[in-house]
């Protein structure tokens, strides 16, 4: 069946009342970039619906695009009919053809939305049933969770015909929540707090912190790479790269051994936090899960804090490892992170960091060194990227990582 447009029906943007208008747009919005590989598309939103003509191009490589996109709640791939019976009729039957099996149970759901058709919405679900009766004896009429379901959508220029609907992301459009900015290391906590940002409507920025010669090109492509498994949830994510290799050095070679990761991870925060009041983002997002680790302990969070006053957001932090595994499986994450490119954040781990360091020391040491001078020539160095939900893109970083490996 050559399909004519993709209904998309809004999720959470039901509940918005004013704010409907603000979020439709930003969805619609969403959709236009992560659809910008097709097009001859035109998206024409609707208040109660996202209409995607195709104009030829695929239905089910738009579709594979569209369930990445948050705030969608359901579409359907629909074929557009003249306000004709005998036409609607013919559609209708290949369509049932095509998706009910033999003894499937189904029903008509009318929307009409063109209130000058002959047909009013019970008269299109009595017409229709009593045509597929006749033309599909071996169906069963069942109004309450059917197998199958024929959608109508009588509109002006039109009928809309579809039987199969696909679920969408949930969630809310990115950017409807304001911009925040994610600490992107290279494992697999914190491209998984990422997609949970993106859900609940933030629109994040990637920081990533990396120190040639110490960390190879391997990491900084893997990290790209795992932003650009995230883009498609949005269309394009902005990607920061922080050069951290003096600060690493210069905390190494001037601090304790058990302080060197709390240090470091304070000066990585007020890194973040300069950044993201450049970029003007409200909040931090990080893949910290309370314990996991040395630096996530609560006294260390305590330690780490304290160079900031913006929010940090932990999506991550009640989850166990093995719950954090299954999302970044789920979101296809988890074997790129699970690369063996050393990230900053390991290369210079001491093998017996503090688990619960005393905040009054780490404000000492940390005041032996020249934090404003290693932070403003950090800031000078960075270097920003935009990575978008491309295949291309996809392609040439899984080939740069072959190539390295």
């Amino acid at each position: 069946m050559q399909y004519s447009e993709i209904m998309v029906r809004y999720g959470e943007l039901s509940t918005k009342g004013k704010n409907r208008n603000a979020f439709i747009g930003r969805l619609t919005g969403n959709v236009t970039k992560a659809l910008h590989e097709f097009p001859q598309l035109t998206i024409r939103p609707k208040r109660d619906r996202l209409h995607i003509e195709l104009n030829g191009e695929d239905s089910d490589a738009v579709m594979a695009r569209l369930r990445l996109v948050f705030g969608i709640q359901n579409f359907s791939a629909s074929v557009a009919v003249p306000k004709d019976m005998a036409q609607v009729h013919d559609v209708a039957l290949q369509l049932m053809n095509e998706t009910a099996p033999q003894g499937s149970s189904y029903k008509v759901a009318t929307h009409r939305s063109d209130h000058t058709f002959e047909l009013d919405t019970n008269g299109m679900n009595l017409n229709l049933g009593d045509f597929l009766t006749e033309a599909r004896p071996d169906l069963v009429v069942k109004m309450k969770h059917p197998d199958v379901t024929l959608r109508v959508e009588v509109r002006r220029e039109a009928i809309y015909l579809s039987t199969l609907t696909e679920l969408g992301a949930g969630g809310l459009p990115v950017g409807t929540a304001g911009k925040g900015v994610l600490m992107l290391s290279g494992g697999i906590d914190s491209p998984v707090a990422g997609y949970y940002a993106l859900k609940r409507g933030v629109d994040i920025e990637m920081v990533h912190f990396f120190s040639p010669p110490y960390t190879s090109q391997n990491a900084l492509a893997k990290a790209k790479q795992l932003t650009a498994k995230l883009a498609p949830y949005v269309g394009s994510i902005h990607f920061i790269e922080v050069p951290f290799t003096e600060i690493q050095e210069t905390v190494k070679a001037g601090v304790p051994e058990g302080y060197l990761m709390t240090i470091q991870r304070r000066f990585m925060l007020r890194l973040t936090e300069a950044i993201a009041k450049q970029r003007g983002a409200l909040a931090i997002f990080n893949g910290e899960s309370v314990g996991q680790v040395a630096s996530q302990t609560l006294e260390s969070m305590v330690a780490i804090n304290d160079v900031t006053t913006m929010p940090i957001i932990r999506p991550v932090a009640t989850m166990d490892k093995n719950e954090i595994i299954k999302v970044a499986e789920d979101i296809d994450t988890f074997d790129l992170s699970i690369m063996p490119f050393e990230d900053c954040c390991t290369i210079f781990a001491p093998p017996r960091p503090k688990t619960k360091p005393n905040l009054d020391k780490t404000r000492y040491y940390e005041s032996k060194l020249d934090v404003t001078g290693l932070v403003e020539r950090a800031l000078a160095g960075i270097k920003q990227s935009d990575i978008r939900a491309s295949d291309e893109f996809m392609n040439q970083e899984q080939d740069l990582i072959a190539e390295l490996l």
